[in-house]
């Protein structure tokens, strides 16, 4: 979209028309700046080889930006990511650093990515280190055990034990 720009603006941002790009970005930013906080891309690019000649984004880059966009737009599908990716490129530029080519999205590159991450050598790596990079175990104090009462109502009988049989009464034969 060109939007002509009145006088005093014009002296100020020195051009005479200004280029304003509008994209939808949804969830994407904070779905990147998630998987980015993980280290997901480098856990991605120090798993999955990379061939000496190939171009443009790295594996890991590639995924997480397939992965936002499988999670944004609910949809799978290889076919699509191109086309979203040209739709999303300013966007995706500016919250990975990265120079986005919707090539880089491409059917058969997506494939070969999806090759890889099938294989058990290079997934069952990429998960211990994704799952020791975002599990965190807690030590809990066991002194004090917290029971919260229940605000149901119900007919219950309490036997030996312990358990609670709901539903039946002392009378009622099938129990």
């Amino acid at each position: 979209m060109i939007t002509e720009l009145d006088e005093p603006a014009q002296t100020v941002l020195s051009t005479a028309a200004l280029v304003i790009t509008t994209e939808r970005v949804d969830d994407v930013a904070l779905l990147l700046g998630h998987m980015i906080k993980m280290g997901m891309v480098a856990v991605l690019d120090n798993h999955l080889p990379r061939h000496w000649k190939q171009r443009g984004l790295s594996w890991g880059w590639t995924a997480v930006i397939w992965l936002a966009y499988i999670l944004t737009e609910g949809d799978h599908r290889k076919v699509s990511v191109e086309a979203y990716v040209r739709e999303m490129k300013q966007t995706l530029s500016q919250v990975t650093g990265q120079a986005i080519d919707p090539l880089d999205f491409s059917d058969d590159r997506l494939a070969v990515l999806l090759k890889y991450l099938s294989q058990p050598a290079y997934w069952h790596p990429i998960e211990q280190e994704l799952n020791e990079r975002s599990v965190q175990v807690y030590h809990l104090p066991v002194e004090v055990i917290r029971c919260d009462a229940t605000t149901v109502s119900a007919y219950h009988e309490v036997v030996d034990g312990g358990l609670v049989q709901f539903g039946h009464s002392k009378d009622d034969p099938d129990r």
